[in-house]
């Protein structure tokens, strides 16, 4: 990432930015916006590394064409009256974490759709604004998320003093939200048979190549025991969401949750650590889709924690992270 030098006097005069970036949405949950959004999303090379000559055909005649109305009523069965799950919590935790950092311009953009954080950065230029903090809301560092982000940073940062935190997959203020939601659930439903945590998966020749993803989550896995006070093998640990026909990080959650079913467990509690708001993975493909998958097999109820989305916990926690210097670079 780029920095500019500035002198101190107009650093002191220039108001603190702190921009959360997500990974994206669609802007409507139809074939079009949503063909729109993944065209994007699955062109960076981050996300599909693959060579653009065979990549983009399949991409643009194949998938976009076949995927696109499919995934459009999937958001369609969990939008909000206000928009997309993704983009109205990530706007409102933004709003959260401003009220804790009023000498901060507090705002949200997206790797991926609008409002995107290259013109996100822009803004704050063309406003006078030198120092910026990005957050980006994967608690996980990966190459396929993480580093997407860096990337407009040092294409888009000209001008400005960008520093980002690149994980908080150990934290103890987020690991002690996400705890505190669990037992939150704990107290209300009692406690199922087996807890859950499902990552989203990446495939897995990054991992052998190098990306600490896995390891993080294995991380965030035993600091967040260690917050509920439980021991480790108490919790499954999952990955979902798997695009493709290639091995991705293992266990996969689906096959876990069939496999909890045929082996007569009624009651399975389901948390998403990895996501820093809920949307289509958790509120589509978990409470839907793979309740739907340990049902069949045998199961009676997935019961699925929330992410911790807007709420104070998770405010505090990320604003916490904000004032520290530690890890930004």
């Amino acid at each position: 990432m780029r920095m500019t030098e500035h002198s101190s006097s107009e650093r002191a005069t220039a108001k603190k930015a702190l921009l959360l970036v997500n990974l994206g949405t669609p802007a409507a949950p139809t074939a079009r916006a949503v063909r729109r959004y993944l065209a994007e999303f699955l062109h960076d090379h981050r996300v599909v590394q693959l060579t653009r000559w065979l990549w983009c055909p399949l991409l643009h005649f194949v998938i976009l064409p076949l995927r696109s109305p499919k995934v459009a009523h999937k958001y369609a069965a969990v939008w909000l009256p206000d928009g997309s799950p993704l983009a109205v919590h990530t706007a409102g935790l933004a709003k959260a974490v401003q009220t804790r950092l009023p000498e901060w311009d507090v705002k949200h953009a997206m790797r991926y759709g609008e409002p995107s954080l290259a013109s996100a950065l822009a803004r704050l230029k063309s406003e006078g604004v030198r120092e910026v903090r990005v957050l980006p809301l994967y608690p996980q560092y990966s190459t396929t998320t993480t580093a997407a982000v860096a990337d407009v940073i040092d294409a888009h940062g000209k001008g400005l003093e960008v520093t980002m935190l690149s994980e908080y997959h150990r934290d103890a203020g987020w690991a002690r939200a996400v705890a505190d939601s669990i037992r939150a659930h704990w107290d209300l439903n009692a406690r199922g048979e087996r807890l859950l945590l499902s990552f989203h998966g990446i495939p897995q020749r990054l991992v052998d190549g190098g990306d600490p993803y896995a390891a993080q989550c294995e991380g965030s896995t035993q600091a967040i025991a260690e917050a509920l006070g439980i021991a480790r093998d108490e919790i499954m640990l999952t990955f979902q969401s798997r695009f493709g026909r290639e091995q991705w990080l293992q266990p996969y959650t689906q096959a876990t949750l069939e496999q909890l079913g045929r082996d007569g467990v009624h009651m399975v509690d389901v948390v998403c650590p990895g996501f820093a708001v809920d949307c289509l993975e958790t509120l589509e493909e978990i409470t839907i889709e793979n309740a739907k998958y340990f049902r069949d097999a045998g199961g009676q109820a997935l019961r699925y924690v929330p992410c911790l989305n807007a709420g104070d916990a998770h405010a505090d926690a990320l604003a916490a992270l904000v004032t520290r210097d530690e890890g930004w670079t």
